[in-house]
């Protein structure tokens, strides 16, 4: 009778503990989560985060990046590297993040559909037109590719020449973005008729896919054309100089002009942008290539392009890859001061002059990084009839250290 009173004993006490621990844990709960202190508890949310199927390296449907109520700030940056990393390898969550194994093992694939053509864009002109402006572009960017047609961009006659545009777009990296892209793309390129799309994902590394389409197309479509402009679309072009300038040249004869970079240097910090390892490119130097803010090539050119680009092993970098294009042709590209790639330095010797003053861009070709504002201002100032330059602009006090040397003569002659 004792031995079952002891044992009842023990597993009221057993079972009674366990109550207290589940009370105890039930009232943890209960405590608001703004009253609530900070716990060490809370670093284990982010385990649970990772170890969840929809890992940050896989792309998350929209429903699943609203934030919640009452979630920490642990979850919230997660959701937000989900909107913002789609790599398929996760030590590598950065905005530059690039998976070269992926590249490499698809690098062969360079024969994608043409979903949009223009066939006939080149065939309105009996000779074909003088210059093409081709412009880089992406789906989303329509207020880009709307204010190049409205300014230097325009198809038409400049200076008696003929002129034709053409954008060249991707499919975009993040459909869901824009519901709506395909059918506002081909609204756009009925309305125009200036829109190249291609089947290939609209991403930095794939530039330089857009740049072996459209010289095939080119080639292929545009072969009358006499001069090609191509750049990107946030560049302000003065049309009217480039058409004086080429209006000096031979479109049968080669061509390759813009602002020209000699003696780079791969990039091996994994961090940047321009990251290329050294399994992937081992020289030290890059061959010469041309800035991709723009730059003019002659239909002999674009030609012998098309058929170099067939044979080079493709590159990630769509400026480089061009340069070991002309490598490959054994053609030297012209380095012009008049395409300013980099934007516009101002000078030493007055640092506080303004570079955005029309007399600065009246003599250029190319500047690029202007914003769409930008382009559409600095378009009417050329052409205002009010613009006047032949004044030089009057730099006051441009050396400052030449007064305070003065300063220091007089002080001392006191």
């Amino acid at each position: 009778m004792r031995v079952r009173l002891k044992g009842d004993a023990i597993c009221t006490l057993v079972l009674l503990v366990a109550l207290c621990s589940l009370l105890y844990s039930q009232l943890e709960y209960l405590v608001p989560v703004g009253n609530k202190e900070p716990t060490q508890k809370n670093p284990s949310l982010t385990p649970k985060i990772f170890s969840d199927p929809r890992a940050p390296w896989r792309p998350m449907p929209a429903e699943a990046t609203v934030p919640r109520p009452q979630v920490t700030p642990v979850v919230r940056r997660t959701e937000v590297a989900n909107n913002r990393v789609q790599t398929t390898t996760p030590p590598l969550l950065t905005d530059s993040a690039f998976n070269f194994k992926h590249y490499l093992l698809n690098k062969d694939n360079r024969n994608f559909n043409l979903l949009i053509n223009q066939p006939k864009k080149c065939r309105k002109t009996p000779g074909g037109p003088f210059l093409l402006i081709a412009v880089k572009s992406v789906v989303e960017d329509f207020d880009r590719r709307e204010i190049v047609r409205k300014t230097w961009g325009r198809e038409g006659l400049v200076n008696g020449e003929q002129i034709q545009r053409v954008f060249l777009l991707g499919t975009p990296k993040n459909r869901t973005v824009l519901a709506t892209w395909e059918t506002l793309i081909h609204q756009e390129s009925q309305a125009y008729r200036d829109i190249l799309l291609w089947d290939f994902m609209d991403t930095f590394f794939n530039l330089t896919l857009k740049e072996i389409h459209f010289l095939n197309w080119a080639a292929e479509f545009c072969h009358n054309v006499k001069f090609i402009f191509k750049g990107d679309a946030d560049v302000f072009v003065n049309v009217e100089n480039i058409v004086d300038f080429l209006e000096r040249h031979d479109p049968t004869e080669d061509l390759f002009v813009g602002d020209i970079i000699y003696n780079a240097r791969p990039i091996r910090v994994r961090k940047s942008k321009y990251y290329i390892p050294e399994t992937m490119y081992g020289l030290s130097i890059y061959p010469a290539y041309a800035g991709g803010g723009g730059f003019l090539l002659s239909s002999h050119t674009m030609r012998k392009l098309s058929s170099a680009c067939r044979e080079v092993e493709l590159f990630p970098i769509d400026d480089v890859f061009l340069g070991m294009c002309l490598q490959r042709i054994n053609l030297k590209p012209i380095l012009h001061e008049g395409f300013k790639t980099f934007g516009i330095v101002k000078p030493s010797a007055a640092p506080h002059l303004q570079t955005f003053d029309p007399c600065f861009y009246k003599d250029l070709m190319v500047v690029h990084s202007l914003k769409v504002a930008e382009i559409w201002l600095m378009w009417n100032l050329l052409h205002s009839p009010r613009l006047s330059c032949t004044q030089k602009k009057q730099v006051k006090k441009p050396f400052q250290w030449k007064r305070k040397a003065q300063t220091t003569t007089q002080a001392s002659a006191l």
